[in-house]
């Protein structure tokens, strides 16, 4: 049954109240084609207006092809919320809402690099929210080719996300894929030709270095591209207040304590283990160490939800959602790429979003990223490396 609301100190005629309000309810699929509409009678009685008016509005609907009226049967919805008239009513009414909702924001004082920081950590817990199980990871990489578009495989990173935002802003067109499989993924599914970009952050226990090493050893004889995204903060994201007084890593081995992990194959997870092993920690001694997710805003979520007290994740997720954070590395965060890509139209618009100022002040009051050195691309090849 369409839910109408009359103003009567409304400029608009009554019956365009009621045109505008149908057209709105179709176009957001709260009436759905086959629905049927309550009769002329029936209107005008709920609305308390003459029934001339709402035969008036339902002539203007069905002439617009939104309703249809049979003798004997009643009138009912025959348009579809993707009918291209109502998709753009739809796609209007959308950013009127996006637009009266950023001016309420700005009017509080925040900034645009703010808004835009926190629109996109909320999309992404709604995405998560919308996930229905877990994919295998091998299985996910094959669905997608390079060639068409752009193809990243990548350690989850909201930077990242802000970064395919707004490519995707600058080329309506372009079709781009991301697949949260770990910085591992990453390499694997550039090494096997499955991807056109790889975001990683691997440490290397040997060299403290970040990413270089698994770069070379992975992808050896070939010259790859590594734009820099930016330098992020990972530690142990707490619930708030920290009510298991967690200090660091050390007390991931107390039996009071439960942890949140990463997925095999992420940096995070890679970070974990090395930390644990330094200490002598056995995973098996960690409660919680076999549960895994696939994104730094799962483990704030189920810490924020209870169902974990720490988890090791950037500290721009912990901001999400409302967690607090004990910071205890600087990371490094690179996308990979084969050098003969690098040059290509999307690539080369992909580096110059990163290299932004207005990007890099967006990525900075996320919060936990240093962009400092934002958008710099070094070449290595062999044993060679040169910046580019």
């Amino acid at each position: 049954m369409s839910q109408i609301r009359l103003d009567d100190t409304s400029r608009s005629p009554l019956f365009k109240q009621i045109v505008h309000q149908e057209r709105q309810q179709v176009a957001t699929s709260q009436l759905q084609p086959g629905e049927r509409m309550p009769t002329v009678r029936q209107l005008a009685e709920t609305l308390d207006i003459s029934p001339g008016t709402v035969v008036k509005a339902y002539k203007e609907l069905e002439q617009d092809g939104v309703i249809q009226s049979r003798r004997g049967g009643g009138t009912a919805v025959v348009a579809k919320a993707s009918d291209p008239q109502l998709l753009k009513l739809r796609q209007t009414r959308l950013s009127n809402m996006v637009s009266d909702g950023i001016l309420d924001v700005l009017s509080q004082g925040y900034s645009l690099e703010e808004i835009e920081a926190a629109f996109s950590a909320q999309l992404d817990q709604w995405r998560e929210e919308r996930q229905v199980g877990r994919r295998p990871l091998r299985r996910t990489i094959r669905r997608t080719r390079p060639g068409k578009g752009l193809v990243i495989v990548a350690s989850h990173d909201l930077a990242l996300n802000m970064l395919v935002g707004r490519l995707r802003q600058r080329e309506p067109g372009i079709r781009i894929d991301v697949t949260n499989a770990g910085s591992l993924g990453g390499l694997i599914a550039l090494q096997e030709g499955r991807a056109d970009v790889a975001g990683i952050h691997l440490l290397d226990a040997e060299t403290g270095e970040y990413n270089y090493p698994y770069v070379k050893h992975l992808l050896p004889g070939r010259e790859m591209a590594i734009l820099h995204l930016a330098y992020r903060i990972q530690g142990l994201m707490l619930a708030a207040g920290n009510p298991r007084r967690i200090r660091g890593i050390e007390d991931l081995g107390r039996p009071d304590v439960t942890v949140i992990n990463r997925q095999k194959g992420s940096g995070t997870r890679v970070l974990l283990d090395q930390e644990l092993r330094q200490l002598g920690l056995k995973p098996s001694s960690v409660r919680g160490y076999d549960r895994e997710v696939d994104t730094h805003l799962a483990v704030a979520k189920a810490i924020a939800g209870g169902q974990a007290d720490t988890g090791l994740g950037i500290e721009a997720a912990a901001r999400a959602c409302q967690l607090d954070f004990l910071p205890l590395h600087r990371e490094r965060y690179d996308l990979v790429m084969p050098a003969e890509k690098r040059r290509s139209r999307e690539l080369t618009l992909l580096a110059r979003i990163v290299a932004s100022t207005d990007f890099r002040r967006a990525v900075t009051e996320a919060g936990g990223y240093d962009t400092s050195q934002s958008g710099t691309t070094t070449y290595v090849g062999g044993s060679d490396r040169k910046e580019g």
